[in-house]
Parts: C-alpha cells; sequence; structure tokens
C-alpha cells in the first residue's frame, strides 16, 4: 500500500518491502538491497513524475551496505544521474537520521559502473 500525502507519494521500505532489510546482495540472503531496489523501481514505474518520500522508519535496522545498493545503486546500476536521484526523492527517518546521511554520501560517491 503506497501513501499519497500533500507532497506526492510515499514509498516505505518497512511496509512496501519488509520491515527486515537484509544485506547488499540477493546471494546473500532474503531482503536484500539489489531487491529492494527492484522494488522501488516497479514503484517508481507507476510514479514516473513528482518526488516520492522515502520513508526510512519502521524498519529493525538497515545496514549501510543495504541503503548503499538500493539509492547508491540507481547510479551504479541503473544509470541514474545524480540530480535525478536527488530531485525525484526526498528521505525522511523520525527514528535515526543517519540513514539518511548514509544515503546521502552514497549518491555522492557513486558512479556508473562501467561494461567490460
Amino acid at each position: 500500500m503506497m501513501l499519497r500525502d500533500n507532497q506526492g507519494v510515499t514509498f516505505s521500505i518497512a511496509r512496501d518491502f519488509s520491515p527486515h532489510p537484509g544485506l547488499r546482495y540477493k546471494s546473500q540472503g532474503k531482503n536484500s538491497g539489489e531487491t529492494a531496489r527492484a522494488q522501488l523501481l516497479k514503484f517508481m514505474a507507476n510514479h514516473p513524475s513528482g518526488v516520492v518520500t522515502i520513508d526510512l522508519d519502521g524498519t529493525r535496522g538497515m545496514g549501510s551496505s543495504f541503503l548503499d545498493e538500493v539509492f547508491g545503486g540507481l547510479i551504479r546500476k541503473e544509470r541514474w544521474r545524480k540530480q535525478d536521484v536527488k530531485g525525484r526523492f526526498r528521505f525522511k527517518s523520525d527514528l535515526d537520521p543517519s540513514y539518511i546521511e548514509t544515503i546521502e554520501d552514497s549518491i555522492a560517491r557513486a558512479e556508473p559502473e562501467t561494461a567490460h
């Protein structure tokens, strides 16, 4: 269930993905950052414009590798431009603002992967 508010729509990691985010890669177990990014991309396909609020509260915790794979992965793997990631998402975490800092750092450091 995606919520719609005055600023647009909200994607909740806990509600719309899992309250138990896992590690970075699918090969490391369920609820991975790779899987969350795929879920987010499906959501974005249904909401092609406007700002999406990413609600980071309500999980049992999220590792930096999970967050990096979801949001930095948009740049590295999906080849989004940094300014597009920054422009499309608003991040909300009342319980642990360090999640937002981790995401912002991941976006800043991410570079598109080159094909080999």
